[in-house]
């Protein structure tokens, strides 16, 4: 498999190396105009750029770059692997990308990023789910540079707040930045609109904690992880880098959930 990969920062170069290590070394990087190869592997600006016979690009960058490149790449024929799953949210570029992958006859595969148990809600939707809510607490700090910052004095705090309260698109289009977890939640159940999510800022927590709890025809779910950072950035969630390495390697089983 030819695989290119859009961003250099924490969650792109732990992508890259634990595909290197399983002999899926990068084959060319997506980056911002101007910007200079650190490196034997090319970097190039546009999708129209890579190399021929590219056939998996993963989106390790951010909505903006599942925006820019996501589409043009799709529409090619080059499957994507993303964890921006907040950017659908907005509904016209979700029918951009979906039209782009009929089109190219290609795929945009969501990864699961920082939660678990998408498969328990993707399973109860089959039948019928009557309500599914996330709720995201993370320490002041991991709030830092978001709407938050407007509604509390998140350097502070004395006790935990909440800072948002509504749907899961509602959230995704505010938080574009910490609500990539609240769109994968409302993905994999009652959809954007009808998903609720909270957001909660704890001085007392020491890590990012993901929350889930859902009611429905199959019974009752609740779902909590605390995630760890990756060392070389506090706010890139280790179990998101690792969900994209997992999603690319499990596809390649003959035997696979």
């Amino acid at each position: 498999m030819s695989i290119a990969l859009i961003g250099t920062g924490a969650i792109a170069s732990y992508v890259r190396a634990q595909l290197n290590s399983a002999g899926l070394p990068i084959a060319a990087i997506v980056v911002r105009p101007g910007k200079k190869s650190d490196g034997p592997t090319p970097h190039v600006s546009t999708v129209a750029d890579l190399p021929r016979g590219i056939e998996l690009l993963i989106d390790c960058a951010g909505h903006e770059a599942l925006r820019t490149h996501g589409v043009e790449a799709l529409r090619a024929g080059i499957d994507v692997v993303t964890v921006s799953i907040g950017a659908l949210a907005d509904a016209k570029l979700e029918a951009e990308l979906g039209d782009a992958a009929q089109e190219g006859g290609s795929v945009l595969h969501l990864s699961s990023g920082a939660i678990g148990a998408l498969d328990a809600l993707r399973a109860g939707r089959a039948g019928t789910l009557d309500k599914v809510t996330y709720t995201g607490r993370k320490p002041p700090k991991g709030w830092m540079g978001s709407p938050a910052e407007d509604k509390l004095d998140l350097a502070n705090l004395s006790e935990a707040a909440t800072h948002f309260s509504g749907s899961a698109r509602e959230a995704s289009l505010a938080y574009p930045k910490n609500a990539n977890v609240a769109a994968a939640v409302a993905l994999s159940s009652l959809g954007f609109d009808n998903t609720d999510v909270e957001l909660i800022a704890d001085p007392f927590a020491t890590s990012n904690i993901h929350e889930v709890t859902a009611t429905g025809d199959f019974g009752a779910l609740t779902f909590a992880i605390s995630g760890n950072s990756l060392p070389d950035n506090p706010r890139s969630s280790a179990l998101a880098a690792m969900s994209v390495v997992a999603k690319i390697l499990e596809d390649r089983k003959p035997i696979r959930f």
